[in-house]
């Protein structure tokens, strides 16, 4: 079998920063203390690895007050509070059918309280939501609109500044889900018309696995799902009411936000201008090649500035279960199958009966793995042909 190359970045990045795991083991090794949990030296460096992490996501979004930006336990953990932090009893939420579950599912249970009412925005076939759609969605209730930046499934970027735009026009929030996007695409929140942004430190923050962050606008207050110690204002019997400390109760992650630190500074020294248009270069070579290979269909725009490279396929004659594990194991190509979380959408592109195989690069994916990715796709057209036979649907996954 070849060498093994992965090319499931939507899911996690790998590799990952080069300097994250010697940044992680120094923590380990040298440090090994809590944050604002003592008066000794290790606990004081923990205190400023925490800071300096903040400080360098605060530069990579554009963030005018670091203290705005709180730690979360991935980007699910940030949505959820951005949520529940934030709505009311009786507000209206308007999401789209492109949004991840991650989004979704915390309105549906809202919902089914009775707590909020939510308005789902469908999208076109390439999963592109029209802004006008959402500003015709607001009711005089709507508090916040929660969508995406770029879809886990189709890759297809959504005009988050037109959005943001009607929001403002209406007194209403604005959620950023930017799981696909941060450390991928520029993201300024200082001149976006943007209140909360969450965002993962796994993916093309190319940090580890258990970190996240939630950005705040200063137009947004935002409530804590949890209290608890703080290492500040111990004498109070209620959380502290200052930022960061009001939404970060308990031990920070500090093996992961080492790594994180060390990443993050990566994609500030690489620019995140400059990965954009590698990734683009991505695109262009992967949907060029893709469209001609018989059989095979993307499922989203073909236009590499209107997506970011993730790529939804399905493939006559194989299951996209199937044919993920057959990547696997003949060619060694690391890929993932399913409905990628994300139902709604694989009912906007027509995949809900069996999902799609999602290939999706990142910033250290080259040229050569695009083609060698398309290469193996096309000898598995070719050695089953291009018949309409199907394998009996893959699970949801």
């Amino acid at each position: 079998m070849s060498s093994p190359l992965y090319l499931d970045n939507a899911a996690t990045s790998s590799p990952k920063a080069p300097a994250m795991r010697s940044a992680i083991l120094r923590y380990l090794d040298d440090v090994a203390a809590s944050a604002g949990r003592g008066a000794y030296r290790e606990a004081a460096i923990a205190g400023e690895i925490l800071e300096d992490c903040r400080s360098a996501l605060a530069r990579l979004l554009g963030a005018p007050i670091p203290e705005r930006i709180v730690f979360t336990l991935n980007c699910t953990d940030a949505l959820n509070l951005g949520l529940k932090g934030v709505l009311r009893e009786g507000d209206h939420v308007v999401t789209t059918w492109m949004d991840h579950n991650s989004i979704l599912r915390p309105l549906s249970h809202l919902e089914a309280s009775g707590f909020v009412t939510v308005t789902r925005v469908r999208a076109d076939r390439d999963g592109i939501v029209d802004p006008d759609d959402i500003a015709h969605a607001f009711t005089p209730k709507t508090r916040l609109v929660a969508t995406l930046h770029a879809s886990n499934v189709s890759g297809s970027v959504q005009d988050i500044a037109a959005i943001g735009a009607a929001c403002r026009e209406r007194g209403a929030l604005f959620l950023v889900d930017a799981a696909q996007t941060a450390g991928a695409l520029p993201i300024d929140v200082g001149t976006l018309p943007i209140d909360l942004l969450a965002f993962p430190g796994h993916k093309a923050l190319l940090g580890p696995l258990g970190t996240g962050a939630l950005w705040m606008s200063d137009r947004v207050d935002v409530a804590p799902l949890r209290e608890g110690g703080t290492g500040s204002r111990s004498e109070l019997a209620v959380q502290p009411g200052f930022l960061p400390d009001r939404l970060e109760s308990g031990s920070h992650n500090l093996v992961g936000i080492a790594g994180l630190l060390a990443s993050v500074e990566f994609v500030l020294e690489q620019g995140v201008d400059a990965i954009a248009a590698h990734e683009r270069g991505l695109c262009e070579r992967f949907a060029a090649r893709a469209k001609a290979v018989p059989g095979v269909t993307i499922h989203g725009p073909l236009d590499p500035g209107r997506r970011v490279p993730v790529f939804s396929i399905t493939v006559d004659g194989y299951d996209p279960l199937e044919l993920g594990a057959h990547l696997d194991a003949a060619y060694g190509i690391k890929v993932r199958s399913g409905l990628h979380c994300a139902p709604l959408a694989h009912q906007t592109l027509g995949t809900h009966d069996t999902g799609t195989t999602r290939i999706s690069a990142g910033c250290f994916t080259t040229l050569e793995d695009v083609d060698r990715a398309i290469d193996a796709v096309e000898e598995a057209v070719t050695s089953r042909g291009t018949s309409d036979r199907r394998c009996p649907a893959a699970p949801s996954t």
